[in-house]
């Protein structure tokens, strides 16, 4: 059995599974648990950001680079939440300066995608950012949906990144689209000591206008010392 601290809960555009991830307590290793649970599971094994989970993981047959974290997973048990500071450390400990350190890649300005040419063999990482450079925004193109710009410790910028945190997106969503603003959330963001962000690489995509990559994503925002407390009850 191993046990692994919860630092991803990523939602999907099908509402009813959800995405989890953590890092194993004892060496590090990031570890993506499969099949996606359904959101009832969730609820029922109180998987929370900062939950501590055991269960077996077996490498997926079928895992593709760089889906590296892929695992099978067989009698996951909840053992509780873990302390602010083990949570903190786990997300500090896991982390690199840059987007481009981190996943070992070279990326022109402004591009939200890794090419499938780019031998890339992990697509979970964290990396810090200053809260001044962190601001969530409305899609300019779809009003319902909101992204994130910010930019890492390298200065690279990255704008309208999706956010599939799921706890932040439906927190930010239902409690400010309404007014079209995240004045306040924002103000939060950049009044803490740290931010971490969970970066995420999606399955390969074709979007609209045919370019094909893997797609960047932010799984987890994660502020310290304070945090909106509505993004993490959700069940």
């Amino acid at each position: 059995m191993r046990k692994i601290i919860i630092t991803d809960l990523t939602r999907f555009s099908k509402e009813d599974i959800l995405c989890i991830a953590g890092i194993d307590i004892e060496n590090g290793e990031c570890i993506r648990p499969l099949p996606y649970l359904k959101i009832a599971d969730c609820k029922r094994l109180n998987i929370l950001p900062g939950a501590v989970l055991s269960g077996r993981f077996k490498i997926n047959p079928s895992m593709e680079i760089p889906h590296s974290e892929d695992m099978i997973h067989e009698n996951l048990q909840f053992h509780g939440p873990c302390s602010d500071d083990d949570f903190r450390s786990v997300l500090s400990n896991s982390c690199t300066q840059s987007i481009e350190e981190g996943f070992d890649v070279s990326l022109p300005r402004f591009q939200k995608y890794i090419s499938p040419e780019s031998n890339v063999t992990k697509s979970i990482i964290t990396i810090s950012v200053n809260p001044s450079r962190i601001k969530i925004v409305q899609d300019g193109f779809d009003q319902t949906k909101i992204k994130i710009n910010f930019s890492d410790n390298s200065l690279k910028e990255y704008r309208f990144l999706a956010i599939t945190d799921y706890g932040f997106y439906h927190y930010a969503k239902h409690n400010f689209q309404k007014t079209s603003s995240y004045n306040e959330i924002n103000t939060v963001l950049q009044q803490q000591e740290e931010v971490f962000l969970r970066i995420g690489l999606g399955r390969l995509h074709t979007n609209q206008e045919r370019k094909t990559g893997f797609w960047i994503q932010v799984n987890g925002i994660y502020s310290f010392p304070d945090y909106f407390r509505g993004v993490r009850k959700y069940f």
